[in-house]
């Protein structure tokens, strides 16, 4: 692994416009451009055990892997699961807006991500589900909503596809790669495999770059008059060198040729499908659009212009939407 810059700017910028054309971006790449009260519970809630002890801890899965967690407030449960290749910390916006508002919200690392350990197996996303479910019976959780970004929307989905809705009351897919991201005959909108085959060689080449690169197409910095700030792409950059490479590198498959339609064909709870109509890594019509069709009880909400990264570019709108949801 080579943790040092190539050669110079052209390179790099080859780097982001090859994933750009993809559709882990969708368009050509541009120039780059400079008191609510608590909620009622939607089952009985989850009760909370000595909540002074539970800020942030770790739980062991049958497999040895220690999973990094946090664990803010009380009320009814909400679930967060992030994105490539992020951690928990992506989530705190919206943590800290719940939490202040009557719910208990839960937040892992993945395998692999943050400061979760780094096993060579497992990556994959059957285990990144059962790990996650493992956490909400440790916890003994009941009656959550599941929020998931990105990839963390396609573990939601197969959480709920592999361990069913007895702990789960309601999900919200954000900018998720459900129900399948590779282009093909029944998806010509998604993005082609030569595509994931360039991130994974960015991987082995250069993570670090590949990082800071990758922020343009993550927070749609390269539209006009989009504001993004650099510690927007500092922090990116930070929780995607926490992880592992291997876990990092083998996560690309998970997220991109995991078939996620008959997981949500079983989503028979409420769920918020979220997306931006200029996501240039999961394009809205190969994803958002075709989940909402699929998932029986789905509602799809546009986010208008909205990039990637809805958690940071429209964190106000995200935060308000996703109480209104847990309130419903």
């Amino acid at each position: 692994m080579n943790d040092h810059p190539p050669s110079g700017p052209a390179t790099r910028r080859g780097v982001v416009r090859g994933l750009v054309m993809g559709g882990i971006g969708a368009a050509a790449l541009p120039p780059v451009s400079a008191g609510a009260q608590p909620a009622p519970a939607m089952t009985p809630p989850t009760p909370n055990r000595h909540p002074e002890h539970r800020s942030m801890a770790t739980f062991t899965t049958r497999d040895g892997t220690s999973i990094y967690y946090k664990d803010w407030g009380s009320g009814t449960p909400v679930v967060f699961s992030h994105g490539w290749p992020l951690s928990s910390d992506a989530w705190e916006a919206q943590m800290v807006h719940l939490s202040s508002n009557g719910f208990r919200c839960i937040a892992h690392d993945r395998r692999g991500h943050g400061r979760s350990s780094q096993p060579f197996a497992g990556n994959d996303m059957d285990t990144y589900a059962d790990d996650l479910y493992a956490l909400m019976e440790h916890l003994d959780l009941r009656g959550a909503m599941m929020v998931g970004h990105s990839t963390g929307g396609g573990e939601v989905a197969r959480v709920v596809g592999r361990h069913g809705t007895s702990r789960v009351a309601k999900a919200v897919l954000v900018s998720a790669v459900a129900p399948y991201l590779i282009r093909n005959e029944g998806s010509p909108e998604g993005v082609p495999l030569e595509v994931l085959d360039g991130l994974r060689a960015s991987m082995l080449k250069d993570r670090s770059q590949l990082f800071r690169d990758f922020t343009t197409v993550f927070f749609g910095a390269n539209r006009p008059g989009a504001q993004v700030s650099q510690g927007m792409r500092d922090s990116f950059w930070l929780q995607g060198m926490m992880g592992g490479l291997k876990n990092e590198y083998d996560c690309i498959k998970a997220f991109s040729e995991t078939d996620l339609t008959a997981d949500l064909r079983k989503m028979d709870i409420p769920v918020l499908v979220i997306h931006g109509d200029d996501d240039q890594v999961v394009p809205i019509a190969a994803a958002g659009m075709r989940s909402a069709k699929i998932a029986p009880r789905a509602t799809l909400k546009v986010y208008p212009g909205g990039a990637h990264a809805l958690t940071d570019v429209a964190r106000d709108q995200l935060n308000a939407d996703l109480l209104a949801f847990a309130r419903s």
